[in-house]
């Protein structure tokens, strides 16, 4: 078989978009070919009332990791770390523009794509390795929901077991995950309400910091440009657990498959760009970088670092909200933001896990087959009774997902610069220099990040495994 024969074989498009409607869909087409002639700021204004991808990938990192991640950044090193976030997700932001371009100019699906012009080998690294670390980062999504409904049942005087609190939010995450597969109306509603849930979160710790001000402008400044690194195997555990939380090797295999299922195509690239920036950087940024400074204000030299790990209770970081609505309503507040910022999570993984698996089995992700597929992840539930009341353990989950990063970014980039399977949207002369400067900046960012914790923390997580 040519490469030519080879991609034209490749599976292409979601079952999802039959549901829309073939005149509207045509409609929409002409209507995105309009406004790419229209000035700016016009075609933005057009383009925010079409965006979604971009904020579910805001929601699936904006989960237990990003928030474990920030609190702990804020509270042990007050504004150092400010930098780490924005510049990951920056170069995430290059690499998912590439996958959208990829995706959207061909409409293939990029696991098929994978086993064809890069290596079979490879395409079931990414698949396995987007499934484990979804799988892995299920657990501590879980831990924390326990932990906050815990301690929300304190408040009220109350003392209950975690295990019904998974069961209940299993049973909850699953009806949400199945209403995504009805068809483009589901779609767009629990795109809409995950949206509202991102910038609950962003509103909650704006306000925090609204109410305690920020106590160095020059300091603040320097947390974003010194770029701080840690030495310590545990700050180092933080520093690579907010740079993994930020792009997840599993949202390198969700965001093309949400795309596909939204029904986009070539007209869309321009739109899906500014998906990307307005509904994954700038929520992201503005969330992590507000519940730094918040924690940073408010909960500094509060953390005990004992020999096992580092313990932040939820009753103990709730205190970031405490200058806001006091300390009764601040554990009422951050418990249901957290609470929110988990199920989001929860849901997304859900529905990578629903992709990831039919595409593995080459199924099509409809009827009892991508619900079977999206319960794969469902013993994550286990992770309420595994560990209580430490929001640590999404930390340096979080680091460990991001160890299998590279995996994706290299394989994407091999990708952008194949012609067989590009054609005549493979980018030439200056573009293509930019685009592959930018992304083998991702690349070796990852690499380097996930190098520098196996070498400085992974030894000491096995010395206090032994003992």
């Amino acid at each position: 078989m040519t490469e030519e024969e080879q991609r034209t074989d490749l599976k292409r498009g979601l079952p999802m978009v039959r549901a829309l409607d073939p005149e509207a869909a045509e409609r929409d087409k002409a209507e995105l070919e309009r406004m790419a002639r229209l000035p700016t700021l016009s075609r933005w204004a057009g383009y925010w009332r079409r965006i979604g991808p971009g904020w579910l990938q805001s929601a699936l990192t904006l989960g237990g990791g990003s928030a474990g991640s920030s609190l702990f950044a804020g509270a042990l090193f007050g504004y150092q770390l400010l930098w780490v976030q924005p510049v990951a997700m920056l170069l995430g932001i290059i690499m998912m523009s590439a996958i959208a371009y990829q995706t959207l100019s061909t409409r293939a699906r990029p696991f098929d794509a994978m086993k064809a012009y890069v290596h079979p080998t490879i395409a079931w690294a990414w698949a396995l390795g987007s499934l484990a670390a979804t799988l892995i980062w299920h657990f501590p999504q879980y831990a924390l929901a326990g932990a906050v409904v815990q301690d929300m049942a304190d408040l009220a005087g109350a003392a209950i077991p975690t295990w019904p609190v998974g069961l209940v939010i299993l049973v909850l995450a699953t009806a949400i995950t199945w209403s995504y597969g009805r068809g483009i109306k589901g779609i767009r509603l629990y795109e809409r309400l995950l949206r509202y849930m991102v910038w609950l979160i962003v509103i909650s710790f704006a306000l925090v910091v609204i109410r305690t001000g920020v106590r160095d402008w020059g300091e603040l400044l320097r947390g974003y440009f010194t770029f701080h690194i840690p030495r310590d195997p545990r700050g180092v555990s933080v520093m690579m657990g907010a740079f993994g939380a930020a792009v997840g090797i599993n949202m390198t295999f969700l965001f093309p498959y949400t795309l596909l299922a939204r029904g986009w195509g070539r007209n869309y690239r321009g739109l899906a760009r500014f998906d990307l920036m307005t509904g994954m950087l700038l929520p992201f940024v503005l969330a992590t970088s507000l519940m730094i400074i918040a924690t940073a204000n408010t909960l500094p030299g509060t953390v005990d670092i004992p020999a096992t790990g580092i313990s932040l209770p939820a009753k103990s970081a709730a205190q970031a909200l405490a200058p806001l609505a006091g300390p009764f309503f601040a554990r009422v507040i951050f418990n249901l933001g957290v609470l929110g910022m988990v199920l989001s999570t929860i849901t997304l993984h859900m529905l990578a896990s629903a992709f990831i698996i039919c595409e593995m089995l080459n199924w099509e992700p409809v009827g009892w087959r991508y619900r079977l597929a999206s319960l794969v992840i469902a013993p994550g539930m286990l992770g309420t009774v595994l560990w209580k009341n430490l929001l640590w353990v999404a930390v340096p989950t979080s680091a460990i997902c991001g160890v299998l990063l590279p995996i994706a970014y290299i394989a994407f980039l091999v990708l952008h610069n194949r012609r067989a399977y590009m054609g005549d949207a493979k980018p030439v002369g200056t573009r293509a220099w930019l685009w592959n400067l930018g992304m083998i900046a991702a690349v070796v960012a990852s690499a380097s990040s996930a190098g520098y914790f196996i070498y400085t923390a992974v030894p000491d997580y096995l010395s206090r495994f032994a003992r």
